[in-house]
């Protein structure tokens, strides 16, 4: 049987772990990046790397893409040389760039028109998961549009939620799990460094606050780059400006009152303009730490 033929455009940290997982489970994969670095990366994976999405493209069953938005999602498919005219007749795309529902089935639309199918399929589990094959795939669209996309579905994702038979129900999913995700970030910064401010030793805290009811899953995962003095990004504070953005969007569009998560936005816009909007989204502690004259821990030599 002929392996599956996959083209992942972005590969960033979730998409390289994307294509490093189907090649595992011996899909054949082609990957484009303008990063000329992140292309040698995949080719050591044993990966085809291409400067051009459409070169990538060429002859591919399936086409992920995963950059950072809608627009670009639009641009890489359908904009000057677009990749998706180069899939074979049947091909599917897999979209997993966050946006909003609307953007997801205008997608769909020109994807259709041009015989292939859609599958709308944000993600969620951070590049660790993506590495290991253990995302998990909120998606949606029609039955032939998940058959195509199956091998690899099944190569990147531990779960695989099937919601729905039409675009814009997984990027509506997505977008619920980014306003949580969000709001429990900056959540997590604010109580650390409350509890900083209170003379508390943060280490202890930590240890704590994650055996309590107070835990979430985003204090547990971003609090240890607090207690490192780490800000390196694994996501970065612009990615929750632009997806809380995204949430008071929709929240308007739906006359929905959304006041945690605007509060929320706010602190992701306040640590942008102070110019870490491309650091780690622990990074708020770092701001509300500046206005409150708190030390945080230092990086560790």
């Amino acid at each position: 049987m002929t392996a599956t033929k996959a083209c992942v455009i972005g590969l960033g940290s979730m998409g390289l772990g994307m294509a490093q997982s189907m090649l595992r489970k011996g899909l054949e994969v082609a990957g484009a990046d303008l990063n000329p670095a992140a292309v040698k990366r995949l080719e050591e994976a044993g990966g085809r790397g291409f400067a051009s999405g459409a070169e990538a493209a060429s002859d591919a069953d399936v086409l992920l893409t995963v950059v950072v938005n809608a627009a670009q999602t639009d641009a890489v498919l359908f904009g000057g040389n677009g990749a998706a005219a180069r899939l074979r007749k049947g091909g599917v795309i897999i979209s997993s760039a966050t946006m909003a529902p609307a953007e997801a089935r205008k997608l769909a639309a020109k994807t259709e028109a041009l015989g292939l199918h859609y599958l709308d399929a944000p993600i969620s589990g951070g590049a660790v998961k993506a590495a290991a094959g253990h995302l998990t795939i909120m998606a949606s669209g029609t039955a032939d549009a998940f058959a195509a996309a199956r091998p690899a579905l099944d190569a990147m994702a531990a779960t695989i939620y099937e919601l729905g038979n039409e675009a814009g129900i997984g990027a509506s999913f997505k977008m619920v799990n980014q306003l949580l995700a969000g709001v429990h970030i900056a959540a997590a910064c604010e109580a650390m460094t409350f509890a900083a401010k209170l003379g508390l030793d943060l280490p202890t805290v930590y240890k704590v606050i994650t055996a309590s009811a107070g835990n979430s899953w985003m204090f547990e995962n971003r609090v240890p780059h607090i207690l490192d003095g780490d800000y390196s990004p694994r996501s970065a504070v612009e990615i929750f400006t632009k997806d809380l953005g995204i949430v008071g969007d929709m929240g308007r569009d739906e006359k929905f009152p959304m006041p945690v998560a605007a509060t929320a936005l706010q602190m992701f816009l306040m640590t942008a303009a102070a110019g870490m909007g491309k650091d780690d989204d622990a990074s708020v502690a770092r701001m509300i730490a500046k206005i409150t004259g708190i030390e945080l821990p230092k990086p560790q030599v």
